[in-house]
C-alpha cells in the first residue's frame, strides 16, 4: 500500500502522524510524497480554530481532485468533534475519531503488527529520517495526551478527553532509539505537557521525566513544546543548567488583560506571568520566549485589547502565535454574550501580529555578527552560490544559509549576517 500522510495543527498531531508512518513502514508499506501516487491518504485534522477546520476541508477536496481513486482517511480533533460534518466533505472516506486513532494502521491493514519493541524499530526510524517525511531532523515524541483544564475557549478537552501520560520507560526507549537512528533533536509534545505524570502510579512529573531523558539517552538536543504557566513549579528552570535542554520556552498567555483571562478561565494573571517570565530569563541565557494570543475574545473591549497589546510589549516576547477568536462547538465561550464583530477582530489581530513582527525582528537583530550553532534541516532552494539550507538555532531561530549537499542533519557554527522578523541569514 502506498500512503500519503499529512497533518494540520500542533506538534502532537505531527508526532502522531510520524508514529503512523513508522508503523506503516514496519509493516512493509510505502510512504509517498506525491498525492497522485497514493492508494491511501491520511489527514490528521485540527479543530483549535475555525480556520483549521476550513483547512482540513480544503485539503480533503484537493486530495480528491488530485487523486479521485485514493481512499482518504480523516482523523484527529476535527474528525472527532464533528464526524458527520467531516464525512460529508467531498472525497472523504473513512473517519477515525481520536480514541480509535491508535488502531488506524490495523484498520487499513488487518494483518499489521504494532507491537514491535522500540529498539527493533531503529532501522525504521533511520529509514524515516532519510526520507522526505523525516526532513525535519527533529523527532516529535508524544509524552502525554488529553487535558483536564477547562479553558472556556478550548475544544481540545472535548476532542481528546482527560489527560493521559505515557510511561517514562517507553518515552526514554523511544528517544534513545531515535538518537540511535540519527536524530539530533527530540521535541517532547503533549496537549497538556506540564501535567505529565499526575495520572501515573506512582505519581511523577515533567521535571523528573526531563532529567531521566537527559541522563539515560544520547539525544544531542531536547526541546519542550508548550507549557501552561501554572504548571511550572519553583526550581523548574534549573533544568536548563544542562546545555542539551534547549533555551526555548513556549508559554501560552492568551491575553494580556486580567479581565479577559478570568473570562477564559485561565489559571494565571499578569503579575504571576511576569514573575515567571522574569525567572525564566534570569535562569536561561539567550531564552527565546514565545506565546499564544487570542484576539477578539467575547466581551473584549478596546481598553482590554490595549492592555493586552501593552502587556505583550512589556514582557517582550520573542515570537507571537496570534489567533482571531472563533467560537468552537461545545465550548462555554461560544455562548458568551458580546461576541466581538469580525471587522474589529480582524483589525486587532493585524495590530497584534504587527507587534509580533517588531518583537521578533528586535530579538533577531541581537544576533547580528554573532556565531551560533544551527541544526540544518532541509534544502529550500538553490542559487549561484549553491544549495540554500534552512535550520534552527538551539533557541529556535530559523536560519537560512548556503552550504554543501551533505549539510542536512548536521550541527554547524554559523555567523549571522542579516535579520528579518521571521528568520535570519547566516554564513556557515
Amino acid at each position: 500500500m502506498k500512503v500519503f500522510l499529512d497533518s494540520i495543527g500542533c506538534r502532537l498531531n505531527h508526532s502522531e502522524i510520524e508514529t503512523t508512518a513508522r508503523q506503516l513502514l514496519a509493516n512493509g508499506h510505502q510512504i509517498v510524497t506525491e498525492i497522485a501516487a497514493a492508494d491511501t491518504i491520511i489527514l490528521n485534522t485540527c479543530a483549535v480554530t475555525a480556520a483549521a477546520a476550513r483547512d482540513a476541508r480544503s485539503r480533503t477536496r484537493q486530495f480528491h481532485h488530485t487523486n479521485p481513486q485514493a481512499d482518504i482517511v480523516l482523523t484527529g480533533c476535527y474528525a472527532t468533534i464533528a464526524p458527520q460534518e467531516v464525512a460529508n466533505i467531498e472525497g472523504a472516506g473513512r473517519v477515525v475519531v481520536n480514541k480509535h486513532k491508535h488502531q488506524l494502521v490495523q484498520m487499513l491493514d488487518p494483518q499489521a503488527h504494532l507491537s514491535l519493541p522500540v529498539f527493533d524499530q531503529e532501522p525504521i526510524m533511520r529509514e524515516f529520517l532519510a526520507g522526505s517525511l523525516g526532513a525535519h531532523t527533529r523527532a516529535f515524541i508524544k509524552a502525554q495526551d488529553g487535558c483536564d483544564n477547562k479553558c472556556t475557549f478550548c475544544v481540545t478537552t472535548i476532542a481528546r478527553g482527560q489527560g493521559q501520560s505515557r510511561h517514562m520507560g517507553d518515552i526514554i526507549a523511544e528517544i534513545q532509539a531515535l538518537a540511535g537512528a540519527g536524530y539530533q533533536e527530540g521535541v517532547l509534545t503533549g496537549v497538556h505537557l506540564g501535567s505529565y505524570g499526575r495520572d501515573l502510579s506512582p505519581n511523577t512529573d515533567l521535571a523528573t521525566l526531563v532529567r531521566a531523558i537527559l541522563h539515560h539517552t544520547d539525544i544531542a538536543r531536547l526541546r519542550l513544546s508548550s507549557l501552561e504557566p501554572w504548571d511550572i513549579p519553583d526550581g523548574f528552570f534549573d533544568l536548563w543548567q544542562n546545555p542539551r535542554l534547549l533555551p526555548h520556552l513556549h508559554m501560552p498567555l492568551q491575553s494580556g488583560s486580567d479581565a479577559v483571562l478570568r473570562r477564559m478561565a485561565r489559571r494565571t494573571n499578569r503579575a504571576n506571568f511576569r514573575q515567571l517570565a522574569d525567572a525564566a530569563r534570569a535562569a536561561i541565557p539567550h531564552l527565546n520566549l514565545s506565546t499564544d494570543l487570542i484576539v477578539g475574545f467575547p466581551g473584549e473591549t478596546a481598553v482590554e485589547f490595549a492592555e493586552s497589546l501593552n502587556y505583550v510589549q512589556q514582557i517582550g516576547f520573542t515570537r507571537l502565535h496570534v489567533f482571531s477568536y472563533s467560537p468552537r462547538p461545545g465550548t462555554a465561550a461560544a455562548k458568551f454574550p458580546n461576541q466581538v464583530p469580525g471587522p474589529v477582530k480582524k483589525e486587532r489581530t493585524r495590530r497584534m501580529i504587527d507587534l509580533g513582527h517588531e518583537l521578533s525582528l528586535a530579538f533577531h537583530q541581537q544576533y547580528l555578527g554573532q556565531t551560533v550553532n544551527v541544526l540544518w534541516e532541509t534544502a529550500v532552494g538553490a542559487d549561484s552560490a549553491g544549495l540554500r539550507w534552512a535550520g534552527y538555532t538551539d533557541n529556535y531561530i530559523r536560519v537560512t544559509a548556503n552550504g554543501p549537499a551533505d549539510l542536512g542533519n548536521t550541527i554547524t557554527p554559523t555567523q549571522i549576517t542579516a535579520a528579518q522578523s521571521d528568520s535570519v541569514w547566516g554564513v556557515t
